[in-house]
């Protein structure tokens, strides 16, 4: 017998972006090419299709830019990650988590059930939670909530206009030749493959703040502070320098070795997200619960 495919017990929301196509079905094939036509037949007559008040949509809804809608995710078989979220902090407007390396934030690819939005509704109760901002699968450390929809747009304007201040710490190869503190402004773009980025000549569009928090023989550990958000854009800007960060297997030809599974955490951490809270105007300051975790160079090679 075939095992049934495990679906998302809370749908994926998705803003029609601009274009021409005529009917919904048509548009979403576009927007999601790895989605077969079929597939996406079966999840309209499924009714795993809706708009933003659950009325079942069909294959030939007309597209029409801006219309939220709603679908139901659907995996094959589902890995199941062996390490766990903790909350940092909530309130009825805001929950803010420490993220475990390795978990995704938002399903995505072979993960539905399996992120740390899934079990954060799950475990508050709260179908309303929307990420503010994401950080890699890769990645660890602290990832910021909506929980409240009337308020929700006051805090994704710290987002959009820049007025949240996010430290990474990383471990990466030491970089004795440049002096820090420093800037990177470059531009990044899609890459090939798909999903690995890249620096190209141009207008710059990224920007961080580089700094040095201990030099430890051969492996230093930094302090980031992205001014932008691009996709990557920490782990590209430091390959970019000379100095990948450690265990990094999309940007360091050098750690495309025999690791697989949960072997070697990438070290890259988001540890820390200070502001000035828009409905108090109290500063907020949220510190990862792993920050204690020894990231000394001597134990970087170690399994985490």
């Amino acid at each position: 017998m075939t095992e049934a495919p495990v679906r998302a017990k809370h749908a994926s929301r998705l803003q029609l972006p601009q274009g021409e196509w005529e009917t919904l079905l048509s548009g979403l094939c576009a927007r999601f090419p790895q989605i077969s036509e079929e597939t996406w037949r079966s999840r309209f007559d499924r009714g795993l299709v809706t708009d933003a008040e659950g009325r079942v949509l069909s294959p030939t809804t007309p597209y029409k830019v801006g219309l939220e809608i709603r679908y139901f995710r659907e995996v094959e078989a589902e890995p199941i990650i062996p390490f766990t979220e903790s909350i940092v902090y909530q309130d009825e407007h805001l929950v803010v988590a420490d993220k475990p390396h390795f978990l995704p934030v938002m399903p995505a690819g072979r993960f539905v059930r399996e992120t740390l939005l899934t079990r954060l509704i799950e475990k508050l109760g709260n179908p309303d939670l929307v990420p503010l901002h994401r950080i890699d699968r890769e990645t660890a450390g602290l990832v910021m909530f909506s929980a409240n929809p009337q308020t929700r747009d006051a805090y994704q304007a710290l987002f959009r206009n820049r007025e949240i201040e996010k430290r990474y710490e990383a471990l990466a190869p030491a970089l004795p030749h440049l002096t820090f503190p420093m800037v990177r402004r470059t531009r990044i773009v899609q890459g090939h493959p798909f999903f690995r980025m890249q620096e190209v000549e141009g207008e710059p569009n990224s920007e961080t703040r580089i700094e040095v928090l201990s030099m430890d023989g051969e492996i230093w550990r930094y302090a980031l502070f992205p001014v932008t958000g691009r996709k990557h854009q920490l782990r590209v800007q430091m390959a970019g320098l000379g100095a990948p960060i450690l265990n990094d297997r999309s940007y360091d030809e050098r750690q495309k070795c025999d690791f697989d599974g949960y072997s070697r955490a990438l070290r890259l951490r988001a540890d820390r997200l200070n502001f000035v809270d828009p409905l108090t105007g109290s500063i907020r300051s949220f510190v990862a619960h792993r920050a204690s975790e020894n990231w000394s160079s001597a134990n970087w090679l170690g399994s985490r």
